[in-house]
This record gives structure tokens, C-alpha cells and sequence, in this order.
């Protein structure tokens, strides 16, 4: 372990950062400026215009833009998992408007937050209370509609980065509306996506699309247990898609659930497959040691 603020970047190519944002802040350009490609997990740079975000299934020809400060963004965890979902169904529709609801397992949130959870769960069964610290309201045993701060509009931050998100990855003319809820699970977050297009779609056609999509998982039986869930995709890398069908509310309209592991995919997943993409693609070279 080293010093950050003392730490020379100049000889290493690739940066992972997930230190938060006032960290990333400060060190972030000062690791870009010695030469190394910074690849940042935190929020602080997602919006800057100069800066790519990238999701590498979604929106690879991004990458490219790296140069102009040295520094890839990677997207809010909810945003990643759902334009993996939507941009096969994109390509061969356009999607113009998305409303989501998401189910956020808690580790969003981080250990502290994991932690009352459990807590919190075992004091229901000791009849012993815990009081709220990481949370506004107990989460064990309840949702709360509540991730990040309020917005002037009364929408929160998080449900501001998955409109915002998703239009400056995917498409800028895409309209988002979300409404992003905590709940009480451990890893893995969920959402509930209704999807208006352009063109006409059909179920059999979004269904062939995300099948043949890299980085998403159908599993969509339309029977008791035929469709996947929070704790059973904590650990896997994929996007998993269930639940597809039409929506007869709006002209072109698809439903879909989707579920994955926030902090693989949401997070650390994504971080690493933009290096190996930028390996890939020689914007940086691979390291090898003997």
C-alpha cells in the first residue's frame, strides 16, 4: 500500500479508480496528466462532454474519445445493466421513451450499508431495534424510494444519472423516466423496464435480439420460476433478461425485467472489460511480466 497523494503514475498505462468522487476529483486528472489511462468508477466525471462513458457491449466506438483527457467514465450501476438490455432492441426499433422502476440490493450502498441491513433483519428476530444510520428509513423488511439526493423536479440524483446516462451512452433522444427503490437484498439490482419504439417490434423479435445480444442472458419461461432473480444472479457476469412481453398501454411498446450483479457488472466488470478493451483495440499497450 502507497501513499495516493504521493503516488507516480507516469509508469503505469491503466488506472482503475473507485475512491469516490472528491478523490477522483483530485487524482484522477493528476494520474491522466503523468500519462495513464484513467478509467474512474465514481460520478464526478460521467457528464463532462470530453469525458467517454462507456459500457463496452453498448457503446465501444466511445472509447476513442479517451485521449482528448486520459479519462473513461464508467456508468451508474443501475444505467449499465439496463442499456445492455436495451441496445439490441434499439438497433432494430429505436427506443424512444424508457420508464423504469429499479429494485437496488443494498451493497449499492456499500459494506456499511450491508451491514444494517443485517442488523437490522436480526433485531426484527431478537426484538432488539436498530436504528437507521447508512438509510432515511429501516430497510430490513421494507423498500424505500429513496437513493441519493432530491432534485428541484422531485426526482432524486440516481433516477437523474439513468436518464441522463442512458441518453449521452445509447441515444440523446431517448426520454427516461425512473423511479429508483432500495430494498432489502444483499447483492443484485432489478429493474422493471416499459420500452416505447419507433418501429414496430415484436416479443419474438426482442426475444431473438437480446439472445443473440453479448453480455445478456434470456431466461424467460413463462411458468412458475421461469425467470431470473436478485440472488440468483449475485456472482455472474451477465446481464439476465426475463418477463418479455408487449405492452398494449402504447403503440410499440415492449416489457421486460432485468437483473444483475451490481457490483460485477454495475461496477467492477464493466471497469475491467473497458481495459481490456482498450488493450484490444491498441490504445494502450499490455504490460508483461516475467
Amino acid at each position: 500500500v502507497q501513499d495516493l497523494a504521493r503516488f507516480d503514475f507516469s509508469g503505469v498505462h491503466v488506472g482503475l479508480f473507485s475512491p469516490g468522487a472528491s478523490v477522483s476529483a483530485v487524482h484522477a486528472p493528476r494520474a491522466a496528466a503523468a500519462g495513464c489511462v484513467v478509467i474512474d468508477n465514481t460520478s464526478h466525471f460521467r457528464m463532462e462532454p470530453d469525458v467517454p462513458l462507456v459500457v463496452p457491449e453498448v457503446n465501444p466506438q466511445a472509447l476513442a474519445q479517451f485521449r482528448k483527457r486520459n479519462i473513461i467514465a464508467n456508468p451508474n450501476c443501475s444505467t449499465i445493466q439496463m442499456v445492455v438490455a436495451l441496445k439490441p432492441l434499439h438497433d432494430i426499433a429505436r427506443v424512444t421513451r424508457v420508464s423504469v422502476a429499479t429494485y437496488q440490493s443494498v451493497s449499492g450502498a456499500g459494506k456499511e450499508a450491508m451491514d444494517e441491513l443485517f442488523n437490522q433483519t436480526r433485531g426484527v428476530f431478537v426484538n432488539e431495534t436498530v436504528a437507521p444510520e447508512q438509510f432515511t428509513k429501516p430497510i430490513a423488511f421494507n423498500c424505500i424510494p429513496h437513493i441519493d439526493i432530491f432534485l428541484e423536479d422531485g426526482s432524486t440524483k440516481e433516477e437523474w444519472k439513468m436518464a441522463v446516462e442512458t441518453r449521452k451512452i445509447l441515444d440523446p433522444d431517448i426520454k427516461v423516466i425512473a423511479t429508483c427503490v432500495r430494498v432489502p437484498v444483499f447483492i443484485g439490482h432489478a429493474e422493471a423496464v416499459h420500452v416505447e419504439f419507433a418501429r414496430p417490434i415484436t416479443v419474438e423479435q426482442a426475444r431473438a435480439a437480446l439472445r443473440a445480444a453479448p453480455g445478456v442472458v434470456v431466461l424467460d419461461q413463462r411458468e412458475d420460476g421461469g425467470y431470473a432473480t436478485p440472488a440468483e444472479v449475485a456472482g455472474e457476469d451477465a446481464v439476465y433478461v426475463s418477463r418479455i412481453r408487449k405492452d398494449p398501454t402504447v403503440e410499440n411498446g415492449l416489457a421486460f425485467w432485468c437483473v444483475a450483479d451490481n457490483l460485477r457488472k454495475g461496477a467492477a466488470l464493466n471497469a475491467v472489460q473497458i481495459a481490456e478493451a482498450l488493450i484490444r483495440e491498441g490504445h494502450v499497450a499490455a504490460r508483461v511480466t516475467a
